[in-house]
């Protein structure tokens, strides 16, 4: 396999990545002012932009290299609840309105995230469509059970893991810093620069509150208090080593622990990084098990093998609440790399250490107004 030497792919075969997605790494590793691109284990083709990757430049950024879903990323909470007092049944009955605007006070919330009263909408506190769930999950194994107590962490506590970002804030932040031709970016110096990153923090910001609101809602729903125990961006461009890093897709490994989560019918992973090997991948992680199929081709190749009812359950015994027809199968477990795979990828580059395994309980992703 023939690179540029600006991109290092973190994989221990990487003939396993999508040569699609790396014809997407080697496009923008050729836009002026970038200097170096990384291709993570979860690499995947997006829209017009690998996904599982991050880009550094010394002065430019780019819109789209971060894309529509600004601050989208991964929330954990560890909960009040016991674990041998959780019933899938009860809890799946509770889980109603959830999809409908939040009733509680968006002028304060957003105040006190210093936002503008304007992003005080409906869709806060909500949590969208596409790959973005809530899931409910227990400790399967504690890795590193000498981190696991140092952190404080209690293996008998059910688990909540959170996936969201901006909604339609970051895509119209996006709309509104369009670059023409795209691999052009924009100076971050400049008046265009630092207007998108004055709006593209705030819709960060946004999509960070939106996590909280969003745990604070399904904590409330089944009755539990939840204590947050890390919160990473996904998408999301932010000073480094002097210059720019984008990350589309990608994990920070320079912001404490990391949750990587598999399909909504596998395991996912608490990791700790591992400072050693962060700088040959812009300290950066993969973000999740990364798309095998497009939710296109996921939705042609099982609607005509498998009924609605066989996905609302996983092979691990886990519950799926998805009420929208198609994105069940969008999003099935099929549609997904195996995520032992990409973890041990990350691990042989030696970039994260594993401090436990988490294994779905119930996800949730959208329920009809009832």
């Amino acid at each position: 396999m023939s690179l540029s030497p600006k991109i290092t792919l973190i994989s221990a075969d990487p003939s396993r990545l999508d040569p699609a997605a790396i014809d997407q790494l080697e496009a923008s590793a050729r836009y002026e002012g970038i200097e170096r691109v990384v291709g993570l284990p979860d690499l995947h083709v997006g829209a017009g932009i690998a996904v599982g990757a991050a880009f550094w430049s010394p002065d430019r950024i780019w819109p789209h290299l971060v894309g529509g879903d600004i601050g989208c990323g991964m929330g954990l909470w560890e909960l009040s609840s016991p674990l041998r007092k959780f019933r899938l049944g009860s809890v799946e009955r509770k889980l109603h309105g959830l999809d409908e605007p939040w009733s509680g006070d968006t002028l304060a919330a957003v105040a006190g995230f210093e936002l503008p009263p304007n992003l005080a909408g409906p869709a806060l506190g909500t949590i969208g469509g596409g790959n973005h769930f809530v899931e409910f999950q227990r400790i399967e194994e504690v890795v590193d059970g000498e981190r696991f107590e140092t952190l404080g962490l209690q293996a008998d506590r059910v688990w909540m893991m959170v996936h969201s970002g901006s909604r339609g804030l970051g895509q119209a932040v996006l709309q509104a810093h369009k670059t023409e031709p795209v691999s052009a970016g924009l100076l971050a110096a400049g008046l265009a620069g630092q207007a998108y990153l004055a709006e593209h923090d705030q819709a960060q910001a946004w999509a960070v509150l939106n996590r909280r609101i969003i745990a604070q809602r399904f904590c409330d729903a089944i009755g539990a208090e939840g204590r947050p125990v890390l919160d990473i961006c996904h998408n999301c461009v932010t000073p480094h080593l002097g210059g720019w890093l984008h990350r589309k897709g990608a994990a920070p490994a320079d912001r404490g622990l990391v949750a990587i989560p598999g399909s909504r019918g596998d395991f996912s992973y608490l990791v700790e990084p591992i400072a050693d090997g962060a700088d040959r991948a812009l300290s950066s992680l993969a973000h999740g098990a990364g798309r095998k199929w497009s939710r296109s081709d996921a939705h042609a190749r099982l609607s005509a093998r498998f009924r609605i009812a066989d996905l609302q359950r996983t092979e691990l015994g886990s519950h799926v609440v998805c009420e929208d027809r198609r994105l069940i199968y969008e999003e099935a477990p099929q549609a997904y790399k195996d995520i032992r795979r990409v973890v041990a990828d990350l691990e042989h580059a030696g970039l994260v250490r594993v401090i436990a395994r988490l294994r779905p309980l119930l996800s949730y992703k959208t329920r009809a107004a009832s």
